[in-house]
């Protein structure tokens, strides 16, 4: 079948299912298959939960019946079908990349804009080669601008997904180490994710940089180009006026005498380049800067991204979605700055580093040793390799015999940074330090 045969009865069913255990009624059911299953085993299952169509690449379990369609690789069909319908949309599309911030960036973005237009986003961290298309399949007659993540730990997937989404507008956060296992190098993580950029001159755009970070000022520079940071001679520039225990900003316009004010609700000086990234983009589109500060004061952080969560016994900084290298320092920096009398951390592994894991490990348990908090707590087959060497800390091998420790540990009246990798799953001891 033809992309454009497909598209047609997208059309019809424009929803779209890869999950046999969610709502998968009157939709176009793809059989994706990853390392270890064959997704076309539930094509049977798809269609009998009430999907319309299933697309489906294995001939074994495809049967004569018009609702089984079946393509040469059924993954590639969705995104040709996600490229394709983007195509038929000529509106505002902004593509998000980079190491640490892209999330929440592109939630404040989206926030922003959508104080005054229809805006089709990135769901959750629908950001890599299946969440992206099925991201832009989402975009409908009524979407006014576009704002999708792009994750990559491999290289050269920036440019792919950039080849489906078409962004003309683009923002990369930083650039630094993560999934290094997958990249292989620094220099392979700095070429994947300035393909944006390139990919936006295409498609004779514009792009909004952080011009305080000295790589992305100079990659820019060619380019098309907004910078937003702390000198006031840039487009946009900002200042911190508090930090702790949420962040506050100053901000104003090159050459403007108003300065605005906003008072966030979100955790870590990191986050400055993230809001400042939202003030440009909002004000290239028109939006009047009380109605920016007020979009952005009112952005609630959600799913372990800079919470801050106070309880009865515990103040909790949640930041605990992901980690890397980079992610990790400046947390742990940021931390060292607040003035609360007792802090602790709990620390998880970082994934996804390779040959690079025992070095990375050790500098942040090097800096904990230099910068030490009350109690300092690491969790993971990584960090516990070096429990001999640092006496003073505490080291367990999961969260689960934490929790059986956590009453020796004394956690009373403290600010506990809670910071590692998703598969560490750190939010799970939420509930016993409140």
């Amino acid at each position: 079948m033809q992309i454009e045969e497909l598209y047609t009865l997208f059309l019809q069913f424009p929803k779209i299912g890869t999950d046999t255990r969610k709502d998968i009624k009157s939709s176009i059911f793809f059989c994706l298959s990853g390392e270890n299953f064959n997704g076309n085993q539930f094509a049977n299952l798809a269609i009998e939960k009430g999907a319309s169509f299933v697309i489906l690449d294995d001939k074994n379990y495809w049967k004569n019946d018009s609702r089984y369609i079946l393509v040469n690789n059924a993954l590639e069909t969705l995104q040709q079908l996600a490229k394709h319908h983007r195509k038929q949309f000529n509106i505002p599309t902004i593509g998000i990349t980079g190491t640490n911030g892209k999330t929440t960036t592109k939630e404040l973005i989206t926030t922003v804009l959508s104080s005054k237009y229809s805006v089709t986003s990135t769901q959750g961290n629908f950001n890599n080669h299946i969440g992206g298309p099925l991201s832009l399949l989402q975009i409908n007659k009524q979407t006014e601008i576009v704002v999708v993540e792009m994750g990559a730990n491999h290289p050269d997937e920036i440019e792919f997904l950039c080849s489906l989404a078409l962004p003309n507008f683009g923002i990369i956060t930083n650039i630094g180490k993560a999934h290094l296992e997958g990249f292989g190098s620094l220099e392979a993580i700095k070429r994947t994710k300035l393909a944006l950029y390139k990919s936006v001159q295409e498609q004779n755009g514009k792009l909004f940089v952080n011009f305080d970070d000295p790589l992305l000022k100079l990659e820019s520079e060619k380019y098309n180009s907004s910078s937003y940071g702390q000198n006031i001679n840039y487009d946009f520039h900002g200042s911190i006026t508090n930090e702790f225990p949420f962040l506050e900003i100053n901000w104003g316009l090159k050459k403007k005498e108003n300065q605005y004010k906003i008072n966030s609700k979100l955790f870590g000086n990191y986050n400055f380049s993230n809001i400042m990234a939202a003030i440009s983009v909002g004000f290239y589109f028109d939006i009047s800067a009380e109605n920016i500060s007020k979009a952005i004061e009112n952005y609630q952080p959600q799913n372990n991204r800079s919470q801050f969560i106070k309880g009865e016994n515990n103040e909790l900084i949640m930041d605990a979605y992901n980690a890397n290298p980079e992610s990790l320092k400046v947390a742990l920096a940021n931390f060292t700055k607040d003035r609360h009398l007792n802090k602790a951390v709990i620390l998880g592994d970082m994934f996804e580093l390779g040959k690079f894991a025992y070095e990375e490990h050790k500098t942040i348990l090097e800096f904990l040793q230099t910068n030490p908090f009350h109690i300092n707590i690491l969790i993971g087959s990584f960090f516990i390799q070096f429990e001999e060497q640092y006496p003073d800390f505490h080291f367990y091998e999961n969260t689960t015999e934490l929790i059986k420790h956590l009453t020796t540990l004394n956690f009373n009246h403290m600010r506990i940074l809670i910071k590692g990798s998703r598969g560490v799953k750190l939010e799970v001891i939420q509930d016993y330090l409140l």
